[in-house]
């Protein structure tokens, strides 16, 4: 699952039809988070201009994985073992940009751990949009209820979605995304 954040006729659209459309924008990149509280940092808890329906976006595994084979980082100090030349030829020709930033604790502090957001455009975005979406939710009226519990610093009532680490089984993809 990854979440992405959008103003009310994007979302709508989304979630009554089951795919992007509409008024969203095939043109641009379009960036999806596989981490809720980054998600909820980056929108404000749903509550910036542009991002007040928070989507949940279930994809099919075999799409994302392809999503990161195709990714090139965004950083080159993210990048290993090639050199700067290869690293911005391998960034200009790729429609998937991926970057690890720091997560985020409720609050929007940044926290040790890293969040993965990965970019799409060109081709890839087509086939998010489209073809490789199992179900899209409306969860704006759960990240309202549970954004309370924030204000008021009852952490303890807050409830998130459980997020582990994930390892594919190509031992390639897990180097290139630094998974041990």
């Amino acid at each position: 699952m990854v979440y992405q954040a959008y103003r009310k006729e994007i979302g709508e659209f989304a979630v009554k039809n089951q795919f992007f459309g509409g008024e969203f924008s095939l043109n641009r990149m379009t960036w999806i988070k596989p981490n809720f509280l980054w998600m909820m940092y980056r929108s404000g808890w749903g509550t910036k201009e542009g991002q007040e329906i928070t989507l949940a976006i279930h994809l099919k595994i075999s799409a994302f994985q392809n999503y990161l084979e195709n990714a090139a980082y965004t950083s080159f100090a993210q990048s290993e073992g090639i050199s700067h030349e290869e690293w911005r030829n391998e960034l200009e020709n790729s429609s998937i940009r991926l970057q690890w930033d720091p997560d985020h604790d409720p609050h929007g502090k940044k926290e040790d751990r890293r969040a993965i957001q990965i970019g799409l455009r060109d081709n890839f975005i087509n086939s998010f949009a489209t073809k490789d979406i199992l179900l899209i939710e409306d969860i704006s009226e759960f990240v309202r209820e549970q954004h309370k519990f924030v204000q008021n610093n009852q952490l303890a009532d807050l409830l998130v979605p459980e997020e582990k680490p994930f390892k594919f089984s190509n031992a390639d993809l897990n180097s290139k995304l630094k998974i041990s």
